[in-house]
């Protein structure tokens, strides 16, 4: 392959220099989560959400505990812009984001959309400001770029003028991509000119907009702003990685370590390309290390398949979390472990003489409780013939009230070894009910 045709990313821009101190931190609070899922997961879609479907994903998103939503891009199309303007009964703890590029026009429709919402607004204006984009999309210098961002930050500010409900927002595209130097001053004359303050904060996100480097380069990259930034006081640091690399989680937890706030994403990372951060399994992974979320997740199916209808988009099997597989041993020696550590956390539970569900989690194999979740145990332990006594053992007992002596356990497996095999298919609990009640006949 030839790979002379790719540089490295520390070839393309410079990383600053700083004293890291994000290796040496703990998460014990979560960000502020902000799911964009109906604008940036919506433009990826090969069919578009209708307004009907973008109000079901609004809702869910409410329901289960998010706090900022990005809406939509109102100057895009006119659903977006209708499906914007009816947002008048959105919850007065729920900040609506929507989302212009530095154009004059754009942002004029922009804010039209929003002029009869009386909860908290954010006006998100973006631009690209890495050099390839610079020089080959917009043919602009650093100078030129500078007076677009600025031009636009002071029409967003006179035509909000008034509007106390409207904070304001911005990214710089392919931050991750761009010289530190220009980045910094463009932000900090941004928040300059937006008057930033501790009672009225700017949003500054700066995006992985196509995932280059390994998460460490972008850790540092959100560092040297955290520490560099003017008014830092007044400024949400906030972070939006993609998962070009499949490294999109890894780039966003490192980014919270390093200073970030608020991590912008999609529920399940849907999004172009390789997609956005997923934000359900950022949230599940502080959840699994004792960190409330924020959010609610204790009904993970009905919220797939919310997610599912509204994008056409399927969850596959093996998504952490929601997938339909990933609480599943079919291994037999994961069965068996999996077997013995329920057990024990029942008689872990029973000793300290409080409820299961409320004992600490602590079982082989299953870093989260399927409960927690909404989700029983009947999948997490499934035959084939890769399976072994353990787990069929286990699902005799759950099923059927079996209990099997470890000479029985051991025949037994032989027998179902030998269906399997030549089957070549799984064997449900029925199915083993059934072989068990042959054997015993026989």
């Amino acid at each position: 392959m030839p790979n002379h045709r790719y540089r490295s990313a520390f070839d393309r821009v410079p990383v600053a220099e700083i004293t890291r101190d994000w290796p040496n931190r703990r998460t014990t609070t979560a960000p502020l989560w902000v799911p964009v899922d109906l604008r940036d997961g919506n433009q990826a879609l090969a069919e578009p959400m209708d307004p009907a479907r973008k109000r079901r994903f609004l809702d869910l998103l409410v329901a289960i505990g998010y706090k900022e939503v990005e809406v939509g891009y109102p100057s895009a199309s006119q659903t977006d812009f209708d499906f914007v303007r009816q947002l008048t009964d959105v919850p007065d703890d729920v900040t609506t984001v929507v989302f212009t590029p530095a154009r004059r026009a754009l942002i004029e429709r922009t804010l039209e959309s929003v002029r009869d919402l009386r909860t908290p607004v954010v006006v998100h204006l973006y631009a690209a400001t890495a050099p390839l984009w610079r020089d080959v999309v917009l043919r602009r210098s650093r100078a030129e770029l500078t007076e677009l961002v600025l031009t636009a930050a002071e029409d967003i500010l006179r035509l909000s003028k008034g509007r106390d409900n409207i904070r304001f927002q911005f990214s710089p595209e392919v931050f991750n991509l761009t010289e530190p130097d220009f980045i910094l001053e463009l932000c900090s004359r941004l928040t300059d000119r937006w008057d930033a303050t501790p009672d009225r904060p700017v949003t500054l996100n700066l995006p992985a907009t196509v995932e280059v480097a390994t998460p460490n380069v972008y850790a540092d990259q959100i560092e040297y702003m955290d520490k560099s930034l003017d008014r830092r006081d007044s400024v949400i640091l906030s972070v939006h990685p993609h998962n070009d690399r499949g490294t999109g989680i890894a780039c966003a937890e490192l980014a919270v370590l390093a200073g970030a706030q608020r991590v912008e994403g999609c529920v399940f990372g849907n999004g172009e390309r390789t997609g956005n951060v997923d934000l359900a399994t950022l949230a599940l992974n502080l959840y699994t290390q004792g960190v409330d979320p924020m959010i609610d997740f204790s009904d993970i199916d009905r919220i797939r398949e919310t997610v599912e209808y509204c994008t056409r988009l399927p969850v596959p099997a093996r998504h952490p979390y929601v997938g339909d597989l990933v609480h599943t041993a079919f291994s037999g020696t994961h069965q068996d472990a999996i077997r013995k550590g329920l057990a024990e956390h029942t008689r872990r539970a029973a000793a300290a003489g409080v409820p299961e569900r409320e004992h600490p989690w602590d079982v082989p194999y299953l870093p989260i409780d399927p409960a927690d979740l909404g989700r029983t145990y009947d999948a997490v332990i499934r035959v084939n013939s890769q399976s072994g006594k353990g787990g069929i053992a286990y699902l005799l007992q759950t099923e059927y009230g079996l209990t099997l002596t470890p000479e029985e356990e051991a025949a037994f497996a032989r027998h179902v070894q030998r269906h399997t095999d030549s089957t070549g298919s799984e064997a449900t609990p029925a199915e083993l009910h059934a072989l068990y009640q042959q054997v015993s006949a026989s």
